[in-house]
């Protein structure tokens, strides 16, 4: 249940008790604090951590269930936040999200995993390499890993992006738009870029908290157990989350273009097709007449005695053919 219980002071992991309680105390007597992972605890596993560092059973609720959509919550003891970082598959063309809940407060955080893209491995050791960065408190934990989703959100959006244009180029490559996969592939891809906007738009508000700027309303104002040193350091995660949310937009509206262009190319291949069908009846259609005026068995048709009769007929109905496809072929139906 817990993946690594952790105490750091200065900038320094030390050796820290195995008992949460006692590990709490040691990281506020010496000024540091603790850093408490877990994966996908149960309701019980959890009890103790929720009992050792007061945390709000609304905020304990939400991380145990999960399924959150990102937020910013503030209670008295604690913040939390919910982010979710995302993993994009290039060869089906698939976003998947995972989920993590940071439970920050004076001298500890707890972090809660959910989803197997939701590893903090790259981030801690991040931080234990940049002591200077850590020795910022707990504050610095709630930075690198927003910092490090965030910066992830650049990179997926970039192969979002690569992705788009060469479905672009397969939409209006010769005989593109014949093909029912593209249409399945366009939609696919909207969906996941819908997936996409989940992660990276919500996350604009609690951002904007954090980096204290002004011009939010009621979110200008400080938010508790973050010092105002860090707010810089949010302001730019804040500014990268901005591009990912403009790449996101403007995947949507081209990836939305290219449905539209897509759809059109249809509909004009199916005009060009029944212009096609249309000529080749009406082409039929001539002998068909012909053939049903003498098939009339009337008596008096002086046409049925004349010996040349029937090669008049069959001349006049290739003349007939002729006239029309010549007639088609110039206005462009065949």
């Amino acid at each position: 249940m817990i993946v690594d219980c952790a105490v750091y002071r200065e900038g320094r992991r030390t050796e820290g008790s195995a008992d949460l309680s006692d590990a709490l105390d040691q990281a506020r007597t010496s000024g540091g604090f603790v850093w408490i992972g877990l994966h996908e605890p149960t309701a019980d596993e959890f009890d103790l951590v929720t009992q050792e560092f007061g945390l709000h059973p609304l905020a304990v609720e939400d991380a145990l269930k999960a399924h959150q959509r990102p937020k910013l919550e503030v209670y008295d003891d604690s913040l939390f936040m919910v982010l979710k970082p995302v993993a994009y598959e290039p060869n089906s063309d698939t976003v998947s999200t995972g989920e993590i809940m940071i439970f920050l407060g004076d001298a500890f955080v707890v972090t809660v995993r959910h989803g197997e893209g939701s590893s903090l491995n790259a981030v801690q050791s991040r931080l234990e390499h940049e002591p200077k960065l850590l020795g910022k408190g707990p504050t610095s934990v709630v930075y690198a890993i927003a910092d490090a989703a965030v910066d992830h959100y650049l990179d997926v959006a970039t192969e979002l992006q690569t992705d788009l244009e060469e479905l672009e180029a397969e939409v209006f490559s010769p005989g593109g738009a014949g093909t029912g996969h593209t249409a399945s592939r366009i939609y696919t891809f909207k969906r996941q870029i819908l997936e996409f906007r989940r992660a990276t738009g919500p996350l604009t508000a609690p951002m904007a908290r954090l980096a204290g700027m002004a011009g939010t309303g009621v979110f200008g104002v400080a938010v508790p157990f973050v010092a105002k040193k860090a707010q810089p350091f949010f302001r730019d995660v804040h500014d990268h989350l901005t591009r990912v949310n403009e790449s996101v937009e403007g995947l949507d509206r081209l990836v939305s273009d290219i449905l539209s262009a897509h759809l059109a190319q249809v509909s004009v291949q199916q005009n060009d097709d029944m212009r096609k069908i249309s000529a080749w009846a009406a082409m039929a259609a001539v002998p068909t007449l012909l053939a049903g005026i003498y098939g009339m068995n009337f008596r008096h048709m002086p046409e049925l005695r004349w010996e040349w009769s029937y090669p008049a007929v069959i001349l006049v109905m290739a003349m007939l053919e002729v006239l029309l496809y010549r007639l088609f072929k110039r206005r462009g139906w065949m």
